[in-house]
């Protein structure tokens, strides 16, 4: 796993895929919390323009395809369809700890907003 520098935007998160699923599960693998641009130039989905908007865009995206595919290997996991369990877990704890990351850049948002708020000119 690659935890990027704080302001390192085009580092990549990587979280595995959800080997441990069956066939017909409904999520696909685990996408990381914070993704660069798919390729050099390109505009971004949506028609978005880039930017810190669009980075956090795509960042939100990846951690809800990272929290579905958790929840299909702990769905696969409880069923026992799982053909890896030890994947399944690795799954969950990786979607755990992206929500974790994102919670607390979360609060340090809040609180960076906060002080500029308080601050008197």
């Amino acid at each position: 796993m690659i935890i990027p520098p704080i302001g390192g935007l085009g580092a990549q998160l990587s979280v595995g895929p959800a080997e441990g699923l069956t066939q017909g599960s409904p999520a696909g693998p685990a996408e990381g919390v914070l993704q660069g641009p798919s390729s050099a130039g390109a505009e971004p989905a949506g028609g978005e323009s880039g930017g810190f908007g669009g980075e956090l865009t795509e960042a939100i995206s990846s951690l809800e395809k990272t929290q579905q595919s958790s929840d299909a290997a702990s769905q696969a996991l409880a069923t026992g369809t799982a053909k890896d369990p030890e994947s399944a877990v690795v799954t969950v704890e990786d979607a755990q700890m992206a929500m974790q990351l994102a919670a607390q850049i979360r609060g340090k948002a809040t609180e960076a907003a906060q002080n500029i708020f308080q601050t008197q000119v």
